[in-house]
């Protein structure tokens, strides 16, 4: 297990995840498996059912394809997950997740993250699990099923073309309903009567402030926002946080971080 994970963030998430706006408090966001931006992320046709059933069984055997299918699609619907990188200065997470460099990425000291959340989050597994995600070439239906451990195989296995994301991933197993929240946009949509899907909403665990182990402003954020996060880090939610400026390093094609004393 790493010490410190990073998660990127525009400046609206970050505020919220902090503590700073809607939320009042610091917290970490669960989303749903169906809802993540690789549509294939955590999909039943990973996995060769047909290679995984039990062919001495008496039942048909398009019947046992089904509800293997079936039952990998249903473990889908009742993840929830918070994503993590193992670095800080990737120039293309920066891009896509940061809003151009504009936004922030904090580093989270992930021991504390899980003592930080309550112990009976999930009501399938009661405790969340960490794991590392596994890069692979998914061109086609591969047969990458563990009979020991299938669901464990289904939730960390992604093609290799996310593999500069180094991910490590916090899932939830059917998270206990009140930590359920609906974000700004879909409070505004509740309001006028649309009508969403259990998957569609997220789910807020309230952490720490002394999990926040770092904090890294990206090279074009807006002066005022920085200020304002700053202080309240300072002041409110962790004063031992380090905080970092990202710069260009002249010298490599590379982005750096530069300490705010």
């Amino acid at each position: 297990m790493f010490h410190v994970l990073y998660k990127y963030l525009d400046i609206d998430g970050a505020q919220w995840m902090l503590g700073l706006e809607e939320r009042k408090y610091p917290n970490l966001q669960f989303t749903n498996a169906t809802q993540l931006n690789d549509p294939f992320d955590c999909h039943p046709s990973l996995i060769d059912h047909e290679k995984n059933i039990d062919e001495k069984s008496p039942w048909p055997k398009e019947w046992l394809i089904e509800k293997e299918r079936l039952d990998a699609e249903n473990l889908r619907k009742r993840t929830w997950l918070s994503s993590f990188s193992k670095v800080y200065d990737s120039a293309p997470m920066w891009t896509h997740y940061c809003k151009q460099h504009t936004g922030i990425c904090i580093g989270l000291n992930i021991e504390k993250v899980l003592a930080s959340m309550p112990q009976w989050c999930g009501q399938i597994d009661m405790e969340p699990h960490i794991l590392d995600v596994e890069y692979r070439d998914l061109k086609e239906v591969t047969n990458i099923y563990r009979p020991c451990c299938p669901q464990y195989t289904q939730w960390v296995t992604k093609d290799k073309s996310w593999e500069y994301e180094q991910e490590v991933r916090v899932i939830i197993n059917n998270p206990v309903p009140w930590f359920a929240a609906l974000t700004p946009d879909q409070a505004k949509r509740s309001k006028k009567g649309e009508v969403m899907d259990r998957e569609e909403v997220h789910h807020y665990t309230k952490i720490s402030g002394d999990c926040f182990h770092s904090i890294y402003f990206g090279k074009d954020i807006n002066t005022k926002e920085k200020e304002k996060i700053i202080n309240y880090i300072r002041k409110k939610l962790n004063p031992n946080a380090k905080i970092y400026q990202m710069t260009i390093d002249d010298n490599t094609p590379r982005l750096k971080a530069e300490e705010i004393k």
